[in-house]
């Protein structure tokens, strides 16, 4: 047995800040005082419906994930956030259309108390999307300033005892690391001198991480996943993750690639596209957006099929993504997914994947689950890149010597390792011998 983590109690309430107040945080949000309220379940959250195998197969101890660890209750959690629209949670909601109406009405009392902040925006990053509700300031340093105001103000209104950040708002235009990532001194310059380098999500991680509080990236963006944030994060003892939930299309090829590798079928080529008419959606439209969206989705294949090490299986791989804005369908996404496989001695098949999948559905138990893991991680002690919950990414974060996992059940097994680690349980490997020797 392991010795467990010294892990603080869950007492109190936990904020949630939320920058980006539209289709997954409403619908997240509505969902868990849907759940509180009796009128709906938490299917898709390991957090409340999983259960964590404990010791030998023949023991039959496997609890449910939420009474293993000390984890924060439904109950205790406290929602702000910023948008480019002042609609309230309630409003927010009924614009985006995911959940029925009736639902809504139900639980519009706590969704009205919810209305965002302005939010810091600029045009330039985020180029199809445009709102009236925006912090002005004469600097990106003095825009930061305004954020931990926001937090401050919501830590002594609401009485907080600790906080988690996660984005869930639009997607950025694409953008790589440059000197101003650097370091933390570096990117303190860029602040006084806006750098361009600087996107709106930094900005937020930033204040996040200068008042102490864990951020998780939902999206493709370049924002917490550079030296300069690490460097403060580890400084500051605050856990970091992300980046991009993982979803309809991307989860569905974390799935079925791994089972390609393990059979040793090869694979020629595999073509996605997508149709969806949300403001993500539009975000999307712009090809800016869209190159930050495709490079998180490409990178999946690459390193779940190790090309390198099986060339005659996968080296010559053709891999195409599309999305393309498609109003009518709203939030209702659907992924196409051709696959040209091959097997024994090089005869070709083919498989057809239609995902028709509702993206912010998929993604509200995500977030949950980050919210109540990131809370654990820093009560916990955990500092830095959290790369136990990449199971919850399309392009998961890692050490900078180290390849990130993509494999959907290796990445689960990390994660249930690391909370039997926590809590000085043995890790479990599988290996089975003791049953047979």
């Amino acid at each position: 047995m392991n010795k467990p983590s010294e892990i603080a109690p869950a007492t109190g309430k936990l904020g949630v800040l939320i920058p980006g107040m539209g289709a997954v945080a409403t619908t997240f949000i509505a969902g868990v005082e849907a759940i509180k309220a009796g009128l709906g379940q938490p299917y898709g959250s390991l957090t409340q419906m999983a259960a964590i195998r404990l010791g030998k197969r023949t023991e039959n101890r496997s609890p449910r994930i939420k009474d293993f660890v000390p984890l924060a209750g439904l109950e205790d959690l406290v929602f702000g956030g910023w948008d480019v629209f002042p609609d309230d949670a309630y409003a927010a909601a009924v614009h985006a259309g995911v959940l029925d109406n009736s639902t809504l009405d139900a639980l519009k009392e706590p969704l009205e108390a919810i209305k965002p902040w302005k939010a810091a925006f600029d045009r330039d990053y985020v180029r199809r999307l445009d709102g009236p509700h925006v912090k002005e300031a004469k600097s990106k340093r003095e825009l930061v300033q305004q954020i931990r105001a926001d937090i401050q103000r919501f830590r002594a209104d609401t009485g907080v005892d600790r906080m988690v950040m996660i984005w869930c708002g639009s997607t950025e235009i694409f953008l790589q690391p440059t000197a101003v990532h650097a370091s933390i001194e570096a990117f303190e310059r860029g602040l006084d001198a806006n750098d361009p380098g600087i996107a709106p999500s930094m900005l937020y991680a930033w204040a996040a991480l200068q008042e102490g509080i864990p951020f998780m990236n939902g999206a493709p963006n370049l924002t917490v996943d550079v030296p300069a944030m690490v460097e403060l994060a580890t400084e500051r003892n605050v856990p970091v993750g992300g980046k991009d939930f993982k979803t309809g299309q991307t989860l569905m090829k974390t799935i079925l690639a791994p089972g390609f590798k393990a059979r040793m079928l090869g694979v020629k080529g595999w073509f996605s596209t997508n149709i969806l008419g949300n403001r993500d959606g539009e975000v999307l439209d712009d090809p800016y957006s869209f190159k930050t969206k495709e490079e998180s989705k490409l990178s999946v294949l690459e390193c779940i099929l190790q090309p390198h090490l099986y060339p005659e299986l996968y080296e010559k791989l053709y891999h195409k993504v599309r999305i393309n804005y498609y109003p009518p369908r709203r939030d209702e996404k659907e992924g196409w997914d051709n696959i040209d496989i091959f097997g024994w001695l090089g005869y070709p098949m083919q498989i057809k994947v239609d995902f028709l999948c509702r993206d912010s559905i998929l993604a509200a138990p995500l977030v949950l689950d980050l919210v109540l893991f990131t809370d654990l991680a820093q009560r916990s002690g955990r500092r830095g890149i959290q790369e136990w919950l990449s199971f919850y990414f399309k392009s998961p974060m890692a050490a900078p010597e180290l390849y990130p996992e993509h494999d959907l059940f290796i990445q689960l097994m990390k994660l249930k390792n690391t909370l039997r680690f926590m809590q000085g349980e043995d890790l479990i490997t599988h290996l089975g011998h003791e049953y047979y020797d």
